[in-house]
């Protein structure tokens, strides 16, 4: 066993602590600043489906990186990888406190998500490093909890900064904060990915590897099931602003307290996968979580057709999806990436990429839904689980045999 190997196997407790401080700077750049979005409009003389379009461009970034990021740290090794990324996320988060235009700042925010992509996938290929099984699912939960964070305190924490300052100051304590979190890797983490592990970079192998996931049993299914969880997830984010500000007339401080409590919810979501992996039969759970999601789309579809925009049912029906989708993400991603040995980087990266690709697309309808009421999201919620359903169905227990073997 390498130095390197040792050092890893001995502060393998440790190194989950770090991930969870790693994992959520995917997300924070995401949602930290959309309590702003309105203020931002008006600031950038641009129209609200312009501002929403800056969280896909950050998503589009964060996907077409993934897969080479998840190369180059199965080629590199984990550690400077993560690192590089994090240095470029702090360099587009202080460009983008001084942009002057819409079109600049959505720029701006595909080089963000090239670096933000790092801090999920390389954190998710380190502890496919540490751990296996039912352990790598129930630590996907607690990074899944992690990453859940930011949808809990980054908007609410960003509804004050932006009563504060302005939304230029949510990028730049993004850019203060991520210095910390690169502070911390290059004291504390060490590289858990041996040289002697490490793939070279082969266009043929790693065309191979990438066909030979597609084609696993259960792979694709799980891979879907998460990117729509994902998409109910970070379409909320991006609609509910402009439900409580500006259509229920609600302050960005206010609302941002309404994101602390859902995204408590979702928060709990993320939390319960990480304590009933271990426990509960996959299926039992997965199906309990999709039963949270329909129920809130059912929710927002219905109240959104009898009563219109209101308070109660977006809070009530938000926080069902939410709390259902916080299951569904970490326990499909754990599943995913758990059905392989090795090359962990380039397969989480495949797996990122193409929630994340499926994700854009989602957030592009999002963008251009009436927000005169909530069915709208609601109708397109229906037609996630349509399709998350349908996949449970076929995955589940192929998933559960695909572990055994």
């Amino acid at each position: 066993m390498t130095a390197l190997a040792s050092d890893a196997g001995r502060a393998r407790g440790g190194i989950v602590t770090i991930l969870l401080c790693v994992v959520p700077f995917s997300q924070i750049p995401l949602d930290a600043y959309t309590p702003g979005l309105p203020q931002m409009v008006v600031d950038l003389a641009t129209d609200s489906a312009s501002m929403q379009n800056t969280v896909t461009a950050y998503m589009l970034g964060m996907s077409l990186a993934l897969v080479p990021v998840g190369i180059a740290s199965d080629t590199l090794g984990r550690r400077n990888v993560l690192l590089a990324g994090l240095s470029m996320l702090i360099a587009m988060s202080i460009a983008c406190a001084l942009a002057t235009s819409a079109s600049l700042l959505l720029g701006l925010r595909f080089l963000q998500g090239i670096g933000g992509c790092t801090c999920l996938v390389v954190a998710y290929a380190v502890a496919a490093d540490c751990f296996r099984g039912r352990e790598l699912t129930a630590i996907s939960g607690l990074l899944g909890a992690a990453w859940g964070l930011a949808p809990v305190l980054a908007p609410a924490a960003g509804g004050f900064i932006v009563e504060l300052t302005s939304w230029r100051g949510v990028f730049v304590i993004i850019a203060i904060a991520a210095a910390i979190v690169a502070a911390i890797v290059v004291c504390l983490l060490p590289e858990t990915l041996p040289a002697n592990r490490r793939a070279p970079f082969n266009p043929r192998r790693t065309a191979g590897i990438l066909r030979e996931a597609l084609v696993r049993p259960g792979f694709l299914a799980f891979v879907l099931v998460f990117a729509a969880a994902a998409s109910a997830q970070l379409a909320f984010g991006v609609v509910a602003p402009f439900f409580y500000q500006t259509g229920l007339d609600y302050s960005a401080a206010v609302y941002g307290l309404v994101a602390l409590g859902l995204g408590g919810v979702n928060l709990a979501g993320e939390l319960g996968c990480a304590h009933f992996a271990r426990l509960v039969p996959a299926r039992m759970l997965g199906f309990g979580a999709f039963a949270l999601f329909l129920a809130g789309s059912a929710v927002l579809t219905a109240t959104g057709l009898i009563f219109g925009l209101d308070v109660a049912s977006i809070t009530i029906g938000g926080a069902l999806v939410l709390g259902g989708c916080g299951v569904l993400c970490p326990m499909m991603y754990g599943m995913a990436l758990g059905l392989f040995e090795r090359d962990h980087g380039l397969i989480g990266g495949l797996i990122s990429a193409l929630c994340y690709l499926a994700v854009s697309g989602a957030m592009a309808i999002a963008a251009v839904l009436p927000e005169a009421t909530q069915a709208p999201i609601g109708w397109l919620y229906l037609g996630l689980c349509a399709i998350a359903g349908v996949l449970l169905a076929i995955s589940l227990p192929s998933a559960r045999h695909a572990a055994q073997t």
